[in-house]
């Protein structure tokens, strides 16, 4: 496993991550302790140090598995989590974003993760407006002077435009930034990594396979089950230019290597971009994740991953 600096915060994290919106039951699995336990255990061994999760990822659910399979072993974890919703039946959230709210979440958090402290703590694709809340980061200030969290960090949702929250990190503490980026969906690049550089932010990438069709398993025709939330996307034309475009960037995969690795190899090597968090639903696949990290150069735009 390679290591990086995740920006201003020091920490040391592994280059492969693991993301668990899965864990949360809207990815068309349920999982059992076990299964998480061994997802986990298998990441550690790998050498894979950090987690990112979410207080909606079922209502704290897929806090409550990573809480479980990580404990006694806290100190080896850096876990990232973030903040700003409600988890509702049928892919829907309520937004929590007043500060009184945010600090009710942040001791769920905790006891569902059964920790003390956060290492990042993640305002969750909140809008602009939202984001300028000068009392939500005075009270999350409060909460890193009192150890409850380590860092804080900006979660960006992608449908927002421009740079606004990006730019303003610094102004208001946080000191990392979690993106949707991979091959096919490359908008921070028009100024997002940019000014992470600038600031040296750290950068997660989160969805660096596309919803899994970067791995190259997903064609023409494919359907999902009710419960997986890419059920919600497949009768419309958004998910057939995903599958369109896979098909063409098919022959930028080297011979040998899989699309998979291929698709978290070419985020890591914009130099911008700290770790990858791609999402796992078997051991098999937290092994497959973590042999990214080893791919020589995989794009002619930034050919050198970073050190």
């Amino acid at each position: 496993m390679k290591y990086r600096r995740l920006g201003k915060t020091q920490l040391r994290v592994s280059v492969i991550g693991i993301g668990t919106w899965q864990l949360g039951g809207e990815w068309g699995k349920t999982f059992e302790q076990a299964q998480v336990d061994a997802m986990c255990a298998k990441a550690a061994e790998l050498g894979i140090n950090l987690i990112d999760t979410a207080e909606c990822y079922g209502d704290h659910l897929s806090e409550k598995l990573i809480g479980r399979a990580i404990e006694g072993r806290r100190d080896k974890w850096i876990i990232a989590t973030k903040f700003g919703h409600r988890f509702k039946p049928g892919f829907d959230r309520e937004n929590l974003f007043e500060p009184a709210q945010v600090e009710r979440q942040l001791e769920d958090s905790l006891k569902a993760l059964q920790t003390d402290y956060v290492d990042l703590y993640q305002f969750h694709s909140g809008t602009d407006e939202l984001f300028q809340t000068p009392s939500l980061w005075e009270m999350l200030q409060k909460q890193v002077e009192a150890g409850k969290v380590r860092h804080l960090g900006i979660s960006i949702s992608s449908r927002l435009s421009g740079t606004h929250q990006a730019d303003n990190a610094s102004a208001i503490g946080a000191e990392a930034i979690q993106v949707v980026y991979n091959r096919i969906e490359r908008k921070p690049e028009e100024g997002i990594l940019d000014s992470c550089i600038q600031q040296d932010l750290g950068v997660l990438a989160r969805v660096p396979l596309a919803s899994g069709f970067l791995s190259g398993k997903y064609g023409k025709g494919a359907t999902f089950a009710d419960s997986d939330v890419r059920s919600t996307w497949q009768d419309g034309d958004e998910m057939l230019r995903i599958i369109e475009q896979v098909e063409e960037f098919r022959s930028e995969v080297p011979q040998g290597v899989s699309m998979a690795h291929w698709a978290l190899a070419w985020c890591l090597q914009h130099p911008a971009v700290t770790c990858v968090i791609p999402g796992c639903k078997t051991v098999e696949q937290v092994e497959a994740n973590a042999k990214a990290a080893d791919l020589p150069a995989v794009r002619e735009d930034h050919p050198q991953a970073m050190p």
